[in-house]
């Protein structure tokens, strides 16, 4: 019985010093959104559970290596032990009753952090290799950054142009894939003004570690004063929106616009010219030609080039194709 006291005193001392040490080391970042709270407290009751059996595993077994290590002078074998049936329902029990009782608190969790707020503001997430879009439908603006209001949800409505891609900011704890050809969804409320970064948490690709991007939460005065800079800053001729659009969407990272080669055909002197293609046929570059190409371009894909280039159907609309298409036209 000795033994068990002795066991018990260590486990329990090792779980505090344990416990201690990890919540002090840093390993979350800044609580910055009303999501972050219900997560950060399901991860300190894991904290506590994770410092509780390291301590009940490693004390066991190291109390026993030093109390029953072989001495000096003994060679005889150790005592036979044979199974203890009480033992091991009880190692079966507790785990599963506590793995029920995690499982309902996370459900809890996640009903708290997925709540709608009818009023939230909706943001358009475009992810691709490897650049992130935002457009805001509500001020028909978009940008390479994403600013958000304090205080005030934000619906983020995220499609992929290629690979499955990962939204995440530690800051705000929440994180959802992005997956190609459907649209998901991801509901934050910023609560805490700074700059943070949104990274992917997907492998997608060569410069998948390279994919970040600013995110500033700023007062809801600053967040209209900063909507009025990019209304005020959206170019009047379809051209240089789609200059704009070229660069925002990552379009230029495989089209050159000098005639240098990439892994997309070169924009210059594309518009009316006649393209080779895969299936050993000729088409003219035409104003259809190029829509065409930017929404389905794996129709008409170009002689000696991959068929990787994202499909933006669902992610540009009409005038954005448009505009896109009068700035290729200029290249000439």
């Amino acid at each position: 019985m000795r033994r068990y006291v002795i066991i018990f005193i260590l486990v329990i001392l090792s779980t505090l010093l344990i416990h201690v040490w990890l919540v002090n080391v840093g390993l979350f970042p800044a609580e910055a959104s009303s999501q972050a709270g219900p997560i950060d407290q399901l991860f300190r009751v894991h904290i506590w559970i994770i410092s509780f059996l390291f301590s009940l595993i490693m004390v066991t077994l190291i109390y026993n290596l030093i109390a029953f290590r072989r001495r000096k002078g003994e060679t005889g074998d150790g005592i036979y032990l044979t199974g203890n049936s009480t033992l091991e329902i009880v190692w079966t029990g507790i785990p599963l009753i506590a793995v029920l009782i995690l499982a309902f608190f996370g459900a809890q969790t996640l009903g708290q952090i997925r709540l709608v707020d009818p009023s939230a503001l909706q943001v358009k997430v475009t992810a691709g290799q490897w650049f992130w879009q935002y457009t805001y439908p509500e001020y028909g603006v978009a940008s390479n950054e994403l600013y958000l209001p304090v205080n005030r949800q934000v619906d983020l409505q995220m499609t992929s142009t290629d690979v499955i891609h990962s939204f995440w900011v530690p800051e705000f704890r929440v994180k959802q894939d992005i997956v190609p050809g459907q649209t998901t969804e991801l509901r934050v409320t910023p609560t805490l003004i700074g700059q943070y970064k949104v990274r992917c948490a997907e492998l997608c690709g060569l410069e998948h570690a390279y994919m970040e991007g600013m995110v500033e939460v700023v007062s809801q005065a600053n967040f209209d004063t900063w909507i009025k800079e990019q209304q005020a800053a959206v170019p009047a001729s379809p051209e240089l929106r789609g200059e704009l659009l070229a660069s925002q969407y990552g379009c230029l990272n495989c089209h050159s616009t000098d005639g240098s080669d990439g892994t997309g055909p070169t924009w210059l002197r594309l518009f009316e010219s006649m393209v080779p293609l895969a299936d050993g046929s000729e088409v003219k570059a035409d104003e259809e030609y190029l829509k065409t190409s930017i929404v389905n371009p794996s129709v008409q894909v170009v002689e000696g080039y991959p068929d990787i280039m994202p499909n933006f159907a669902n992610t540009l609309d009409q005038t954005m194709v448009e505009s896109l298409v009068a700035y290729i036209k200029t290249l000439k």
